[in-house]
């Protein structure tokens, strides 16, 4: 008998395909009657002899397979997770900010002061060191040919109003455009305090020792100074329109309304009718709007 009769004979091919790692054979099946027999010898056929290790190479491969597939979409998943937690422990973290900031307006005045004055000390070392015979650094001044349209309209407006040179002008309304940029204070508002205070004038004096363009108190703002200089950079017109935005700035934050924190500059700044000096300003950035 072939080799193929004794297959047919032997085990089914399922049996064949999920066989163990050892092999165990059933009982041999018996021939019957009308199986053909030589010389009426019916002796039981032997199964067919597999390798164990051929039989257990496709189950092999399939347990490896489902096992990598396992761990990938174990792998997938926990990123997933650890990603949606992280969110929300951004989350979190950025409520509990918000809420300490509203908590503490204090502690919030110290991080716009300590953030101002890092971008303003990043500003300064920036540029480069001038030579001492450089006119044209130690001017506050600046072209017109770098402006903006409404930059350009409001330089020209203030230049007329206040009999002042459009250059020097025009370097304090692109530092007050910067500076209100960073301290969410309109630039408006910044030029109005200006020009009721000391309409452009930088060595201006008040009668209760406030100095220069934002009328700023040198002896209440030593520190505010300091980076800059010391006190007698309150007569340097970009470091006082600075330092003047950022008392404007704590005392917007301390207020409930601009109207009092206008009301504070005037004290601050030696303004004997602070409700007077509350609607010229205000009048003034109302013309300065309209340029805009």
């Amino acid at each position: 008998m072939t080799g193929y009769e004794r297959f047919l004979e032997s085990e089914s091919i399922l049996d064949i395909l999920f066989l163990d790692t050892v092999h165990h054979p059933r009982p041999p099946r018996l021939r019957g009657p009308d199986s053909a027999c030589s010389n009426g010898d019916c002796r039981p056929i032997p199964p067919l002899d597999l390798s164990p290790l051929a039989m257990t190479a496709p189950i092999k491969i399939a347990h490896l397979w489902k096992v990598l597939r396992t761990l990938s979409r174990d792998v997938r998943d926990g990123f997933m997770e650890i990603s949606r937690h992280s969110l929300a422990l951004i989350g979190l973290v950025v409520v509990a900010i918000l809420l300490t900031f509203m908590a503490r307006p204090g502690l919030q005045m110290n991080v716009n002061d300590r953030l101002m004055s890092w971008l303003e000390m990043r500003q300064a070392g920036s540029l480069e060191s001038p030579s001492p015979n450089d006119a044209n650094y130690r001017a506050t001044a600046t072209s017109l040919k770098g402006l903006s349209k409404e930059q350009l309209a409001v330089t020209y407006w203030l230049s007329r109003r206040y009999r002042v040179s459009p250059e020097p002008l025009a370097a304090l309304v692109t530092e007050a455009w910067s500076v209100g940029e960073r301290s969410q204070i309109p630039p408006s508002l910044i030029l109005a305090i200006m020009a009721i205070e000391s309409k452009f004038n930088p060595f201006t004096a008040g009668t209760q020792g406030a100095m220069g363009l934002m009328q700023i108190d040198p002896t209440a703002h030593v520190a505010a100074l300091a980076p800059f200089g010391g006190r007698l950079a309150v007569f340097d017109p970009l470091t006082n329109l600075r330092v003047g935005t950022r008392h404007l700035q704590d005392l917007i934050l301390q207020s409930e309304t601009m109207h009092e924190a206008l009301r504070q500059y005037a004290t601050s700044s030696g303004q004997s009718e602070e409700g007077l000096y509350v609607e010229r300003v205000l009048n003034e950035q109302k013309l300065l709007e309209k340029l805009i």
